[in-house]
């Protein structure tokens, strides 16, 4: 399965079978955490066979049942964690969705169990994704429109068209989708709308529009903050 088959395969699960995540997995999901801890100055981390999180009212409020394993992303609180912790944290559920687990972000409906993780000083909990074997695979969710999103200056590639499909592929708190991507002659820009987690969302959203247009059509443009 590639990447982009992941994201088209993969949808939020929220119930979980009582099964353990095999030990082989398991190593395979840390080694890609800590590349990414590497490239992305993070400190991610897998949290195993841990119920607590998912089992007091704010999980019930999110209709989650049977999650025992998350990974935490966790980092330092500078003005890009947030779009690092999407981008990366992405990246992962993507490759969970190769290793045939399922998944969901979750921003706020799980208890901070401070013992099942370690945050070192400076450092924050950005959002968890839950992570295990799903009673159904998902739905998938109902997209915006093209039109929507973008702005071009002319006529719209096929490597921009697809690279947007993706996007609005991505997972975005209350489905939001609330980011704009912008064609510049072979440069694009991405940015975020208001509202809550949008930073984390255009982190996702922008791996999914890599993954779909191909890093080597485009560079990213910087946007003026």
């Amino acid at each position: 399965m590639t990447l982009k088959e992941a994201i088209i395969e993969r949808h939020s699960v929220r119930e979980f079978e009582d099964k353990p995540i095999p030990k082989d997995i398991v190593t395979a999901l840390n080694k890609c955490i800590e590349k990414c801890n590497e490239k992305a100055g993070l400190n991610i981390q897998l949290v195993l066979n841990e119920p607590k999180a998912f089992s007091g009212p704010r999980a019930h409020y999110g209709h989650f049942s049977g999650c025992k394993n998350y990974i935490a992303l966790i980092g330092k609180d500078t003005a890009d964690f947030e779009e690092r912790c999407g981008y990366y944290g992405e990246y992962l559920v993507l490759k969970a969705q190769q290793l045939g687990l399922n998944t969901c972000w979750v921003a706020i409906t799980f208890s901070k169990v401070k013992s099942a993780f370690r945050i070192r000083e400076g450092e924050k909990l950005c959002m968890v994704i839950a992570l295990g074997y799903g009673i159904t695979p998902g739905l998938p969710h109902k997209s915006k429109p093209i039109t929507d999103v973008i702005k071009t200056d002319g006529n719209m590639p096929n490597w921009f068209r697809e690279g947007v499909r993706l996007a609005l592929l991505a997972p975005t708190a209350l489905n939001q989708q609330k980011f704009k991507i912008e064609l510049k002659g072979k440069k694009v820009y991405m940015t975020a709308g208001r509202g809550p987690c949008v930073k984390t969302d255009l982190g996702i959203a922008r791996l999914h529009f890599e993954i779909g247009a191909g890093k080597e059509n485009f560079t990213w443009g910087k946007t003026e903050k």
